[in-house]
């Protein structure tokens, strides 16, 4: 049967992604991806969430089998989530098709002599 994955996004202000990386290896994940941006939530969004939002973000990408998503997510959250310096917010995608992923849960076959 194949494995399950999930594509969970953090969304951070800069300077925390090695915060949600930490937070995310403690709960099972091998590794992520990061990507910068800037976000483009107005005073509005300012005014709904109660915080002051910072323009300049991380985002972090983590593929992670679906068994652990939960934990990964739930330890991310608590250590970067909006009540958090870093006012992450969390989410995931499932993940339809996979390839070239089972070096990383699998162990290479060794050849017999």
């Amino acid at each position: 049967m194949d494995k399950t994955y999930e594509l969970i996004f953090c969304i951070v202000n800069a300077g925390f992604s090695g915060t949600v990386m930490d937070a995310a290896r403690s709960a099972g994940a091998t590794g992520g991806t990061l990507l910068r941006g800037r976000g483009s939530a107005g005073k509005e969004a300012e005014d709904f969430f109660h915080i002051q939002i910072e323009p300049e973000k991380e985002i972090v990408m983590i593929l992670a089998p679906a068994e652990i998503k939960d934990a990964i997510m739930t330890s991310v959250y608590k250590e970067a989530g909006l009540a958090s310096a870093g006012q992450g917010i969390i989410f995931s995608l499932p993940v339809t098709r996979t390839a070239g992923l089972s070096q990383v849960h699998e162990k290479p076959k060794k050849d017999k002599d």
